[in-house]
């Protein structure tokens, strides 16, 4: 549950830490434009204001008729926005002697005064002052003759500050609103990971604990369930192996029992029984070298199968004479197949035919073709060996007319330990070992048969030529595939 718990945690904190700067950052963007538009609007509206009442009074200063500080008195104290803003008249000193509410000032510091004195028209002050927050702009008269210095116009931005706390408290709201949103369907989204991949945790241990029968769900159609179809792919192929494993062990020890047996049994009667007749003490004597053979090629085998698996097997290549080496293991098995009632066909072709390979790993090759070919053959059956050369490549027929192979267990004959259903004796490696080598050469085997007609096997090992064009397209880059150790 750790890794668990750890991704989970990373994914929330890094999601959720994002979301939050953007959130604070967007919050902090929309407060500070809307504070921006709300006291700008402020100011704007109280220099239209103030616009106005400028006009209306060099109107009465204009009228020589009318008494100017009776026409001011009336303007500040009978003025129509005295609700939302209060009106000032300042005097030549600069102090407060009319108000639109009734009411002095206690605050007798006005800094939009003194910014309006520095620029000598209007200045304005947003902040604190006679105990609120308000904004003040003040426009100097420009009227000369008047005991008047300016208008000073303040509005209580208490309101605005209330509206726009409301506006930052709801965008708060919203930004919370979000990041919960997000840290749900962020869990939500990891748990629909996180679970599956945790399944695939316990499942991967129960399958490293040997139990290969134990299957994952695969009906996510995403990267998941890719997983998912690999692990129970790989759980199959391991389920497969240990079976053929076992089969292996258990063919593996029978073919070393029988063999064993025959050796001991024999070695028993030749040496507890001196009266034995000279014919049937060379009969034991054969016994034992031929299953002593056996048992040697056999052990051949599972060492090659070692070497070819750890990546150890050391090939010498040379020119070899293809021809003279398998007209060599024809002549060997000659003899046998006569014995055994058996027609062991061969033509040596007109010609050298030569390949670059290694000379005893090609006869171990053509050892092992011939051997299954008497072997899965019975008396009166015929085995026929043919050598040409097609397109470059010297191409090895084997023929027989044996058991044959059953269509279910052709696709798996050259598969590392397989035996099939035969009762014949085998190691199950030998095909396998054979064409790991023809591969090496850059050659292939191909195997054909019908079952209750017989078996062809076709070897094909390309000419010097031919085989250094595939060993420069095996070394070219990005070609894919190791080759064994040379």
């Amino acid at each position: 549950m750790a890794p668990h718990s750890s991704i989970t945690k990373r994914w929330l904190l890094n999601s959720f830490g994002i979301i939050v700067v953007i959130m604070v950052a967007m919050v902090i963007v929309v407060s500070a434009a809307m504070h921006s538009f709300y006291y700008n609007s402020a100011s704007q509206y109280i220099r239209t204001r103030a616009a106005a009442v400028s006009a209306r009074l060099e109107s009465a200063a204009a009228d020589a008729g009318s008494d100017f500080n009776a026409r001011l008195y009336e303007l500040v104290q009978d003025f129509e926005y005295k609700d939302r803003i209060e009106l000032m008249a300042l005097d030549a000193e600069g102090q407060v002697f009319l108000t639109s509410s009734g009411f002095m000032p206690q605050d007798t510091t006005m800094p939009d005064l003194a910014m309006a004195r520095e620029n000598g028209e209007s200045g304005s002050f947003t902040g604190r002052w006679d105990g609120q927050k308000i904004m003040a702009v003040t426009v100097l008269s420009s009227l000369s003759g008047e005991d008047l210095l300016g208008l000073r116009y303040v509005v209580s931005m208490q309101a605005i500050d209330r509206q726009l706390t409301l506006i930052t408290v709801f965008a708060s709201l919203v930004a919370l609103a979000i990041l919960l949103f997000v840290l749900y369907t962020s869990s939500y989204f990891m748990n629909s990971i996180i679970a599956p991949v945790g399944e695939v945790s316990r499942t991967a241990r129960q399958i490293a604990q040997g139990d290969f029968d134990v299957r994952l769900d695969t009906h996510n159609d995403d990267e998941i369930g890719q997983l998912c179809a690999s692990i129970n792919n790989m759980a199959e192929e391991l389920s497969n192996a240990e079976q053929v494993k076992n089969d292996f062990i258990s063919s593996v020890s029978h073919e070393l029992r029988t063999p064993l047996t025959a050796i001991r049994g024999w070695g028993e009667t030749l040496l507890s029984d001196d009266d034995l007749d000279p014919e049937t003490r060379r009969k034991g004597m054969q016994v034992i070298m031929g299953e002593t053979e056996r048992l040697s090629q056999m052990v051949e085998e599972l060492l090659d199968f070692s070497r070819i698996q750890g990546g150890r097997m050391v090939l010498t290549r040379e020119n070899v004479d293809l021809a003279a080496e398998l007209s060599d293991v024809v002549l060997m098995y000659t003899e046998r197949a006569r014995r055994e009632n058996k027609t062991l066909l061969y033509e040596e072709p007109e010609g050298v035919i030569i390949v670059y390979a290694d000379r005893n790993r090609l006869r171990q090759v053509f050892i092992n073709i011939l051997d299954n070919a008497i072997k899965y053959s019975d008396g009166g059956d015929t085995v026929a060996v043919t050598l040409t050369t097609i397109s470059g490549s010297a191409v090895i027929s084997v023929a027989d007319t044996g058991i044959g192979i059953a269509p279910e267990e052709l696709p798996r004959v050259k598969d590392r330990f397989y035996k099939g259903k035969s009762s014949r004796r085998g190691s199950g490696i030998g095909l396998a070992v054979a064409d790991e080598l023809v591969s090496s050469f850059g050659g292939s085997i191909d195997v054909q048969s019908t079952l209750g007609e017989g078996t062809t096997v076709i070897i094909r090992v390309p000419n010097v030529r031919r085989y250094e064009i595939w060993q420069q397209a095996q070394q070219a880059p990005g070609k894919g595939g190791e080759e064994h150790k040379n």
